[in-house]
C-alpha cells in the first residue's frame, strides 16, 4: 500500500537528485516528498544511502508505531533520532566551548 514519504538530502550526486524526482515532488530544495509503496522507498533510500559522501539524507514515513511515523538518517549530523522507550526523540549534539568547559544556559 502506498504511503506519505518525505526525504530531505543534501550533498547527493544529481543523478540521485533526478532518480528522487522520478518517485518523489521536490517542494523545496533537496526535500522531497510523494506517496509511493514500501519498495519504491526502500530502493530509494538504499540509492540515497549508498551515495551521501559529506551530506545528510533524513527520511520519514508512516510506521505501526505510537507516534505514526519512522525516522531514518544518514551522514555525519548534528541531530540524531534516539529511541527513548519506544519514543523517537531528535538529540542534538552539543558544540563544546572554546576553553573546553560547558557553561550553563539561563
Amino acid at each position: 500500500m502506498a504511503s506519505l514519504t518525505v526525504l530531505s538530502v543534501t550533498a547527493v550526486p544529481d543523478h540521485v537528485r533526478g532518480a528522487l524526482t522520478r518517485w518523489l515532488i521536490e517542494v523545496t530544495p533537496h526535500l522531497y516528498v510523494g506517496t509511493v509503496s514500501a519498495k519504491v522507498r526502500e530502493e530509494l533510500w538504499s540509492a540515497v544511502a549508498g551515495c551521501v559522501a559529506d551530506g545528510v539524507a533524513v527520511l520519514v514515513h508512516p510506521a505501526q508505531n505510537e507516534q505514526g511515523f519512522d525516522l531514518r538518517t544518514v551522514g555525519a549530523q548534528r541531530r540524531n533520532p534516539v529511541d527513548f522507550d519506544g519514543l523517537l526523540l531528535v538529540a542534538q549534539a552539543r558544540s563544546p566551548e572554546p576553553n573546553g568547559q560547558e557553561t550553563a544556559k539561563p
